[in-house]
């Protein structure tokens, strides 16, 4: 491993500083604005959030772990099933509920360890739900690509914004070396804009009339909407936690091959586990969506070779800051919503692939009918909509789909339970 330019604890001059945190802002910039942008919230908040949430999940973390959380997209359909039923209101109580979730893990993790976990949430069982989510988002983009927002018709002018747009972006994410290669999704974004400019398809209304300083739509509990926790909106969104609980360990495992660190041990995964559900509940309180440790900055850091947790921290302010400018939160907002699609398109596609390469990489043999009966059911499930009516009580897809995987896993019989020392293994050989 060569050795970084920055180590985790070093300072970068103010000039260095800037432009390094700008690099992180970009790279989470466009994945981040794209979750609001779907289940109709504040891109704004979304930015200021994903900032105050970095600062605090730093802080836990002891300043050792140098990640940016951004939206999630695993829980886009829930928030869109909870904003049907129930409002902004359940959005955010669901997405509390997740990070008291997080919370939770961590307190058991501290005291008795991380085994148990990994046999709860085994490859099988996590990948074909990461499958679950990409697929099941799969209708929604090809609808925003083709479709007038306005008519809800098919519109080839609207369609050739969201090509050009896919275009790009997978360009960027092939043909383009180093940071370039980082921001794909900004870039499909920036030139689908233009392009949806030069077409028609851009009303900058809102960015003349808005002001450059401007106070974001919050959205606090009691003021906005009265704190009713229902049994409907756990189940609806509290499962779809054994998703990102498997990403945040799979992404500390990256970052500590990344930067010759073991963050399972130190700060220790509690830690982390803890920093990302605060995260989720900071956003929660303010009307934002839930939170999770990204990828994309990773792969800034493995690029640039540049640790500084103070990098980090600077893109968390940055971020903040462009969440009060009124005149960037317009910008945003005045997206069309092919340029939405198109990357969409691309994203939700790696989403539903991502969870195949976990089950190809994890080596799951198929060959096993145990294996080939959970995904299955799985798949099906969570795609086909299957919901579970318990009285007044409704379990439903993707939620129902990862419960069923988890029982599914526990009961029958033939499974491998995880190793004590998996993590070890797995930082040495891969």
């Amino acid at each position: 491993m060569s050795k970084p330019i920055l180590d985790i604890k070093d300072v970068p001059t103010p000039i260095h500083w800037l432009t390094l945190s700008l690099q992180h802002l970009f790279a989470m910039f466009g994945a981040t604005v794209l979750v609001p942008f779907l289940v109709d919230l504040d891109p704004a908040i979304a930015l200021i959030s994903s900032g105050l949430g970095t600062l605090a999940f730093l802080i836990i973390t002891q300043w050792k772990v140098p990640a940016y959380l951004g939206s999630s997209f695993a829980y886009i359909i829930p928030l869109q099933v909870a904003n049907a039923e129930g409002g902004i209101g359940a959005m955010m109580i669901g997405s509390f509920m997740v990070g008291l979730l997080y919370g939770f893990v961590a307190l058991i993790i501290k005291k008795g360890g991380y085994r148990w976990l990994m046999n709860l949430l085994p490859p099988i069982v996590v990948g074909p739900v990461i499958m679950v989510i990409g697929l099941a988002l799969s209708g929604t983009a090809v609808g925003m690509a083709m479709n007038d927002p306005v008519t809800e018709k098919y519109s080839m002018v609207h369609f050739s914004v969201a090509l050009v747009t896919l275009a790009v972006t997978i360009i960027f994410s092939i043909y383009f070396k180093g940071m370039l290669s980082m921001i794909p999704i900004l870039a499909g974004i920036i030139i689908g804009y233009i392009y949806a400019v030069i077409v028609g398809v851009v009303d900058f209304t809102g960015v003349i009339e808005a002001d450059w300083v401007a106070v974001p739509n919050f959205v606090f509990p009691f003021v906005d909407y009265d704190l009713k926790i229902t049994v409907d909106i756990i189940l609806l969104m509290v499962p779809v936690a054994i998703v990102t609980i498997s990403e945040h360990i799979g992404h500390q495992l990256v970052l500590g091959k990344v930067v010759s660190k073991d963050y399972i041990k130190d700060p220790g995964l509690h830690r982390s586990i803890l920093g990302d559900g605060m995260a989720t509940m900071i956003s929660a309180i303010m009307g934002g969506p839930p939170k999770t440790t990204y990828g994309e900055n990773i792969g800034v850091l493995a690029i640039t070779k540049i640790y500084s947790v103070y990098v980090l921290a600077g893109a968390a302010i940055i971020a903040i800051i462009f969440g009060f400018i009124g005149k960037i939160s317009a910008l945003i907002s005045s997206i069309p919503t092919p340029v939405m699609g198109g990357v969409s398109i691309l994203l939700f596609g790696i989403i539903a692939s991502s969870g195949l390469r976990m089950l190809v990489d994890s080596k799951v043999d198929f060959g096993d009918k145990r294996n080939l009966v959970i995904a299955s059911v799985i798949l099906v499930i969570g795609i086909g909509g299957a919901h579970i009516d318990i009285g007044k009580v409704q379990i439903q897809g993707m939620a129902l789909a990862a419960i069923a995987g988890v029982l599914l896993n526990l009961l029958l019989p033939g499974r491998v339970k995880a190793q004590e020392n998996m993590f070890e293994n797995e930082l040495e050989t891969e």
